[in-house]
């Protein structure tokens, strides 16, 4: 079968904390990533989204993990719209940027020398991974504040243009790319540049949500993130970890309801990953096994 099934992340700290999904005794990098691709073939990494990734951390994870397993990897959250200390990037590169006494930094404020090089560090970074036929999708969550405009179209389609000859997939977090009146040109877009459609399940109402829009936009891949269906928490500020926005237990009515369409889709493409992104505690281990188990999906084809 075509369809993996993982989770967003393997080293959450309200995983680990909750001490029911890694056995005993099971507390090194090298030993997490070990049990969790024995039970999963899929994982997508976040810390990518977070902090610039690294060649070195690339090789461990292929050398790693079973030869049939894939990593989906967020791409760097400047790269996506979203706003970073400037504090948090690699010292030289700190040193690079114009004095500024602005706490964060945007990519439209960054010069572009710098971001030149910042390209080229996370390209050779997903290299490893892609050089031992690992790698997954390269996934963009852009900014809720990257809506369907001039400008914002013009963002996307740059990201797509540096990242040509990696497949790339495109998430909104803005309710104007799925409008009624806009579906069908976003879609036309995604088609036109070879990116997937990330097809959500999520909150609905809010304007940094966006439909489930189960169309295919690229024959090669379809991915599917379920961030679960917790109205209360979506935009909850100041949570002591990021998994907290996460927080819902998909029970097994919705998981059955979503398979469905899961497996129609998984039709119209050559593969299929589903990542639960419902990241808090165990949440999203338990109910991928329980999705799996509704696919027909073995948890360790190897």
């Amino acid at each position: 079968m075509n369809i993996k099934v993982g989770t967003a992340s393997w080293t959450d700290p309200t995983l680990i904390a909750c001490k029911r999904f890694y056995p005993p005794g099971c507390t090194s990098a090298e030993a997490r990533l070990r049990f969790y691709a024995s039970q999963f073939s899929l994982v997508e990494v976040d810390s990518s989204y977070y902090a610039m990734p690294s060649a070195s951390n690339s090789a461990l994870w292929a050398a790693r993990t079973p030869e049939d397993f894939i990593f989906n990897i967020k791409a760097f959250r400047l790269f996506t719209g979203h706003q970073i200390d400037p504090k948090k990037l690699p010292k030289d590169i700190q040193a690079a940027l114009p004095a500024s006494d602005k706490k964060n930094l945007y990519y439209k404020d960054t010069p572009g020398d710098v971001l030149k090089e910042l390209w080229r560090r996370y390209l050779d970074a997903l290299q490893p991974l892609k050089d031992a036929g690992k790698l997954g999708a390269v996934h963009f969550q852009f900014a809720p504040w990257i809506v369907n405009n001039k400008e914002g179209r013009a963002h996307v389609e740059h990201c797509a243009d540096v990242m040509e000859g990696h497949t790339v997939a495109a998430e909104s977090r803005h309710k104007s790319w799925f409008a009624a009146e806009s579906a069908a040109s976003t879609l036309a877009i995604e088609r036109d540049r070879g990116l997937v459609n990330v097809v959500v399940d999520e909150p609905q109402g809010p304007s940094n949500s966006i439909p489930s829009v189960w169309e295919v936009t690229n024959g090669r891949l379809a991915l599917i993130r379920l961030h679960g269906r917790n109205h209360e928490t979506w935009n909850i500020k100041d949570a002591s970890a990021a998994s907290s926005r996460f927080n819902y237990d998909y029970n097994d009515g919705e998981l059955s309801e979503l398979a469905t369409l899961i497996l129609d889709i998984s039709r119209a493409v050559d593969q299929t990953h589903v990542v639960l992104n419902n990241n808090f505690e165990d949440q999203g281990q338990r109910n991928a096994k329980t999705l799996m188990s509704i696919l027909g999906v073995n948890a360790i084809p190897r």
